[in-house]
């Protein structure tokens, strides 16, 4: 396990007091390693879990070469370019579910349903609607389909012993699905991760409380306990920690002792005079950063170890935005992979941007966007207006973030920008 120190030195050109964001994800992936424990689950549990082993599919599937559609199944070889097929109709229909008994001599062919076994000497189906049925007589005009066609073969999806889904991947609807179709009941899968998460500040209320002067009601709570149960993790919420050395060592241990990461809002500020920084050093190994980006800037990161387990820290700026900004663009990814994810980077969407947007070079700026679609077909995307860091409401009214990356400058009307949807994340 590498220090905060160690990694710090792996990394060319870090700064702390100027870090660039591309240099947190590349720390925090030094820092961070994925939960060893895994447990078996039934199919029906397993959404949004992430697959602990590769599923090795134990059968083919296909299980047999199969019709695409209902029509009538024959030899291809019979076909010839430019020139109609006549072909007498043998008797019975070859269901899904049931082979049908016998096989298709020269000149014949099948009557057969989508799913059923190809019969034996077919290869080819043609669609009902492309044919002509005299009596016993069947007619496949000239060009109508070609060998091979509408046949679904043994093992197109999957041949029997090779993986199915692989390690790291998260279990979507489809994922579900598909291990059904395997026949398999159950799947393994990394435990959840736990994550506590407390706000810091005297001047912090908590809902029921009665409103004071100079006091604000805690939203970083509800937006975290929402990011992190969209990651399908285990939140441990442990409320709001007053700015008292007692309360705060307190609070820090329990969360270090419950969970495997914990995160922290507010008192990470290079000038703020509360007891949380220096309770962050005194209980961790811990790193503080400022970063180049907007908004966000303070933030900690490192490790907190109690009764001989370490617990992963994050501790993000107090104001709402800068919370979410610094979640999504940093603390996500992280988690992600201590969940067990396959790492990649994240899916950004270009749009054009319908006004124009200040931006200095040397920071990586996220502006709360709204991307539509145009008439002819094109996103454009503009902001939600004041981008106040402690606007939240411009977080609720947007559809995601505009990344204005670090070497980046002002953006014209209908310039290409990336943007990071929120749709399925938050």
């Amino acid at each position: 396990m590498s220090t905060i120190e160690q990694i710090a030195a792996a990394l060319q050109g870090y700064d702390p007091q100027a870090l660039a964001a591309t240099s947190v994800n590349q720390f925090l992936a030094r820092l961070v390693s994925p939960v060893a424990e895994s447990e078996t689950l039934g199919v029906f549990d397993a959404l949004d879990r992430v697959l602990a082993e590769d599923v090795v599919s134990p059968i083919s599937v296909p299980p047999h070469d199969n019709s695409a559609m209902d029509g009538f199944a024959f030899d291809g070889a019979q076909l010839a370019p430019g020139q109609p097929l006549m072909l007498q109709l043998a008797e019975g229909t070859a269901w899904a579910g049931k082979a049908w008994a016998g096989s298709a001599g020269a000149g014949e062919c099948v009557k057969i349903m989508t799913g059923a076994i190809m019969p034996a000497g077919t290869d080819t189906v043609v669609p009902l609607e492309f044919v002509r049925v005299d009596g016993g007589q069947l007619t496949v005009p000239a060009d109508a389909v070609r060998r091979g066609d509408n046949r679904r073969l043994l093992g197109e999806d999957l041949m029997a012993g090779r993986p199915a889904l692989a390690r790291g991947q998260t279990l979507g609807p489809a994922a579900l699905g598909l291990i059904a179709s395997l026949g398999l009941p159950t799947v393994r899968v990394f435990r959840r991760l736990k994550v506590a998460y407390f706000s810091t500040g005297d001047e912090i209320l908590s809902l029921g409380d009665a409103p004071r002067e100079g006091a604000v009601y805690d939203s970083n709570r509800y937006t975290v306990f929402g990011l992190l149960s969209r990651l399908g993790i285990e939140v441990i919420d442990m409320g709001v920690v007053r700015d008292e050395p007692a309360a705060l060592e307190a609070a820090f241990r329990q969360a270090a002792r419950a969970a495997d990461a914990i995160i922290t809002s507010g008192g990470v500020s290079m000038g703020e005079a509360d007891h949380t920084k220096a309770m962050m050093k005194q209980l961790g190994d811990v790193a503080f950063w400022r970063i180049a980006m907007r908004p966000g800037r303070p933030m900690a990161v490192g490790r907190i170890t109690e009764a001989g387990k370490s617990s992963i820290l994050f501790g993000l700026p107090g104001n709402p935005v800068a919370v979410m900004v610094t979640f999504l663009a940093f603390v996500r990814p992280a988690l992600q992979r201590m969940m067990g994810c396959r790492e990649s980077d994240p899916v950004l969407l270009k749009a054009h941007s319908a006004e124009p947007l200040r931006k200095k070079p040397g920071r990586t700026e996220y502006q709360r966007g709204i991307v539509s679609r145009e008439a002819d077909g094109t996103l454009r995307v503009r902001t939600t207006g004041n981008q106040g860091s402690g606007v939240l409401r411009s977080m609720a009214l947007a559809n995601g973030l505009i990344v204005l990356h670090h070497g980046q400058g002002n953006v014209a009307v209908g310039d290409e920008v990336d943007v990071m949807m929120f749709d399925g994340v938050i």
